[in-house]
């Protein structure tokens, strides 16, 4: 009786009928366990009852027709005989053989065909029961099924090996879509980590170059994304290839940051930013490559170009004998405004980016005497001088090309790494001399499938790796050079998503580990990095103690950051302050800024003023009048005798008294922070001097030769140095 009740509630639940256990009598589970049974055994057992009924049978039934008459006997013989070649062609050139088991089929199909033809034609003939047919048939007909059910055995995996298939076979019809008939894929082996790589072979008449042709349309037939289908050419042997798919996607919830491991490392350490598709962790080694390879870094809006470089920042300013310089006139606050005490020289507007820019060449030139004196060819750690980081954001916004050139052609061999960061790398936007010199790349998404060529290699780009996702997919990117394996080209990877508090804390943990830049390339920049308006933080800054490699887990506790508003608005706070009366030192704690970060403030905003007012004043106010066509190297005219205007003759400067009155205003320029000028801008002090044209070229070039000043071109000097201060 209690099997009979249910509650309505178990009454109302659903039986499902494909798992539900119906209980039977013993009858009822034996007759179901041989059913089993047969149905399982089934195909096994077939080709041994065709083997017992099909030969006797079909022998006595040809005997009986034919064999009875010599002349009947013969010609059925011979047409049986023939038959039986033709057949087994058929069979030979029907069934398919694109890999070992697939011949071993094909073999196994013919050698049963010629074998049953043959016994037939004989059994024909001779009668089916006679001997030694019969003995034929009993061992031969055993042998053969046994063969069959070895090879089905081997079909479902018994063995546990892969079986090898073709495209044209296992693929079958989907192979013929996706023009894949006359290729071979073998061996395919999982990762577990969502990857499927298998090498292929092309049949004669094809390439690999035809495979990668249609990974678009493989991509679409497995129905992974666009990018999941990668081929890659074998380069000793053109015939084969590996094919890559990405079956699963690791990386969409995102890639954790990866810290450090240590602070205070060298710069040869690698870097990690991120993963690879396959889970591995993807690290950048520049600085240990053989060649130090510059850096394309591309990508739409939105792509994860500021993620990665926040990324790459945040670990170089934790290591020692390194130095960052970065240029970002649109968002560089934006971006790395909580790590910005890492970056030795953040460079925000035009003017200033140019002289970062123009000071370099002789940096490097600087750079390679000093690495010339240490015996070494090239930058290492054993060297005096530190590595460098210059980033660059959109880089034809702040230099032309022949500068940019020259920057990527030297820079290499002196340690100096050079990024360039833009939306679109096309010529119009950085010329092809110097793409060629960027040999590294990190292509994040783009709109246009052809944009990626402006930025990765060809050889990635046919196999198949094109990152035409837009900003759909942020942070997915493909990476070559840079220390990582050609193999891992292909590959995407995704960098790691930051948090600005962490980075902040990462990097003012880093700075007793910071090393400021050699006294070399400080000096060769000149007074275009000595009056930077931003200056990172370092072992040698007034409150942060020098310290030694440690783990990061014992780093110390990370020093609050700097609070205040940004210079110019300090600037203006310390303006109204000090209007008021209020002590110097007040303003520094209401700004949050030293009083040589306002000042240096202070006199950049009145040189500019100086400059929009000079400039609004027209070259000759009487462009019309008598002495409009004198110049400089002319000599002083006669007095006109009505005008009743007399000259003195006050005695000419010594030389030495001419070159203090044009130093003096070379001098006067430097320390209001102007540091450009032009040979017409120094009229008044030549004049002044007592001197003509021919004077003043030649102490421009005595200046520059002493490196107090560095010709731009152009007609355009650079101030180094102060000619008042020695040397």
């Amino acid at each position: 009786m209690a099997r009979r009740k249910r509650t309505a509630a178990a009454a109302a639940e659903p039986v499902n009928t494909s798992t539900a256990i119906v209980p039977v009598g013993k009858g009822g589970v034996l007759g179901h366990l041989v059913g089993h049974l047969v149905g399982k055994s089934l195909p096994y057992t077939s080709p041994w009852v065709g083997a017992a009924v099909l030969p006797p049978v079909a022998g006595w039934a040809t005997n009986t027709m034919w064999g009875q008459a010599p002349l009947s006997t013969g010609l059925a013989s011979a047409g049986l005989a023939v038959g039986g070649v033709a057949l087994s062609a058929v069979t030979w050139k029907t069934v398919p053989a694109g890999s070992k088991f697939g011949a071993f089929r094909r073999a196994q199909a013919t050698a049963s065909v010629a074998a049953g033809m043959g016994w037939l034609t004989c059994a024909t003939a001779a009668g089916p029961f006679a001997h030694p047919l019969i003995d034929m048939w009993l061992f031969g007909g055993g042998l053969f099924a046994a063969s069959w059910n070895l090879r089905q055995i081997v079909r479902n995996g018994a063995s546990g090996d892969v079986a090898e298939e073709t495209a044209g076979g296992g693929l079958g019809a989907l192979a013929e879509a996706i023009g894949w008939e006359k290729v071979r894929v073998k061996d395919a082996k999982g990762s577990g980590k969502g990857t499927v790589t298998a090498p292929v072979a092309v049949e004669p008449g094809g390439t690999i170059a035809d495979v990668q042709a249609t990974t678009a349309k493989a991509a679409a037939a497995f129905q992974v994304p666009p990018s999941g289908v990668i081929v890659t050419p074998d380069p000793e042997n053109g015939a084969q290839g590996v094919l890559s798919m990405r079956v699963a996607d690791l990386l969409k919830d995102g890639v954790p940051f990866v810290p450090p491991r240590e602070l205070g490392l060298l710069p040869t350490e690698p870097i990690p930013v991120g993963l690879y598709a396959d889970g591995e962790v993807w690290v950048l080694d520049p600085f240990s490559a053989p060649i130090l390879q510059h850096v394309l870094v591309m990508g739409v809006t939105g792509a994860g170009k500021s993620e990665f470089l926040r990324s790459l920042v945040a670990h170089l300013a934790t290591r020692r004998k390194m130095t960052i310089f970065l240029i970002d006139l649109a968002k560089g606050r934006q971006t790395v405004g909580h790590i910005a005490d890492g970056i030795d020289w953040l460079v925000q507007d035009a003017k200033t980016a140019k002289r970062l820019l123009k000071a370099l060449p002789a940096a490097i030139e600087a750079r390679g005497d000093v690495l010339a004196d240490e015996g070494l060819d090239q930058w290492t750690p054993d060297s005096s001088l530190n590595a460098m980081l210059v980033w660059i954001e959109e880089a034809a916004d702040v230099a032309d090309f022949n500068e940019l050139e020259e920057i990527a052609r030297k820079a290499r061999s002196v340690g100096i790494w050079l990024g360039i960061s833009l939306q679109r790398a096309t010529w119009t936007n950085v010329s092809t001399d110097v793409r060629a010199n960027l040999q590294a790349s990190v292509c994040f998404g783009v709109n246009e499938a052809g944009d990626a060529s402006f930025c990765l290699p060809d050889r990635v780009t046919d196999a198949g790796a094109i990152p035409a996702w837009g900003a759909d997919r942020p942070g997915y990117a493909f990476a070559t050079g840079m220390g990582i394996p050609d193999a891992r080209w292909t590959t995407e990877v995704r960098s790691g998503l930051t948090k600005r508090e962490e980075l902040a804390a990462l990097v003012a943990a880093g700075a007793p580990y910071r090393d400021p830049l050699d006294e070399a390339t400080a000096a060769a920049l000149g007074q275009a990095y000595a009056q930077r308006a931003h200056r990172g933080t370092n072992r040698t800054t007034p409150g942060v103690p020098a310290a030694a490699p440690t783990a990061l887990a014992a780093a110390p506790a990370p020093a609050p950051a700097i609070p205040g508003p940004g210079l110019e608005a300090a600037l203006a706070v310390a303006e109204g302050l000090e209007a008021a009366g209020v002590d110097p030192t007040t303003i520094t704690q209401e700004t949050g800024y030293g009083m040589d970060d306002i000042e240096e403030a202070a006199a950049v905003e009145l040189q500019d003023a100086y400059e929009e007012v000079m400039g609004s004043i027209p070259g000759d106010p009487e462009p019309d009048a008598d002495y409009a066509h004198l110049r400089l190297e002319d000599d002083v005219p006669e007095a006109d005798p009505d005008s009743q205007i007399a000259f003195e003759d006050s005695g000419r400067p010594s030389t030495e008294e001419a070159r203090h009155i044009l130093y003096a205003e070379l001098d006067g320029w430097m320390q209001r922070g102007r540091l450009e000028f032009e040979p017409a801008d120094l009229i008044p002090a030549t004049v002044a001097a007592g001197r003509k044209r021919p004077w003043l070229q030649g102490e421009l070039k005595r200046l520059t030769e002493l490196g107090v000043i560095r010709r731009d071109g152009h007609g355009e000097y650079t101030i180094l140095a102060s000619p008042l201060q020695p040397a």
